[in-house]
């Protein structure tokens, strides 16, 4: 899953950005409003974690742009405004959920996972796809009941697919939602890290869950599905 932190405290921005990357997210930054607005236009984001006091555009302005142009993007306002007014306002705005400054990470990774669950309508911290599992709370992959080692991008790719199971997944969708702003879609490491996870996965499974369809993308499903007839 990507994500953007807009937060003008540059030690608190690469805390949690530090936080989210250890639990396998894909991570983008910036600290003012206006850049805010011109990657989330540029960028397909599956959450926004957004301050509200910020340099040239206020939150509220940069929230209020989402719901217009981006209603279905999730949004989480992170911010020292914690004032029941506040909250009533920016959750009448559009906001999704509303977290306090301060506050413990732990709360704000459930908060985050909550969101998402949302998102691809899923209601609980644990995917699965035939004999594979994946837990989101603990961040591990299970097949067959055993416990496999998995990469924390290995882990995000493994999430994606899940959550996109019986769907064609194109390598750009990949790059948007799993990887941040640096990754170099030219570089051959996509396809090393879907490598590596499908060499996992078939050693326990003794099938490769993860078809290819040429021009189009990868397609995760059991054996015994299209892509495995």
């Amino acid at each position: 899953m990507r994500i953007l932190i807009v937060e003008d405290e540059l030690d608190l921005q690469e805390a949690i950005a530090d936080g989210l990357r250890i639990d396998g997210y894909a991570v983008d930054t910036c600290d003012n409003g206006e850049t805010a607005y011109e990657l989330l236009y540029e960028v397909n984001y599956d959450l926004v974690v957004l301050d509200l006091n910020l340099p040239q555009w206020d939150g509220l302005e940069v929230l209020a742009k989402i719901r217009d142009e981006k209603p279905e993007l999730k949004v989480l306002i992170l911010s020292a405004r914690s004032s029941v007014n506040d909250k009533v306002k920016g959750l009448d705005i559009g906001a999704n959920d509303y977290l306090a400054k301060p506050f413990d990470f732990a709360e704000l990774e459930a908060r985050i996972r909550n969101l998402l669950r949302r998102k691809f309508v899923q209601e609980s911290n644990m995917l699965s796809c035939g004999a594979i599992k994946a837990d989101l709370s603990k961040r591990i992959a299970v097949v067959n009941e055993n416990d496999i080692s998995l990469t924390k991008k290995e882990f995000a790719l493994l999430e994606y697919f899940l959550l996109n199971k019986d769907r064609v997944v194109s390598q750009e969708e990949l790059i948007e939602h799993v990887w941040d702003q640096n990754a170099d879609s030219f570089s051959g490491a996509i396809r090393v890290h879907i490598a590596t996870l499908r060499k996992k996965l078939k050693a326990v499974l003794n099938y490769d869950p993860i078809g290819t369809k040429i021009g189009e993308g990868y397609l995760f499903a059991v054996k015994g599905s299209d892509i495995h007839a």
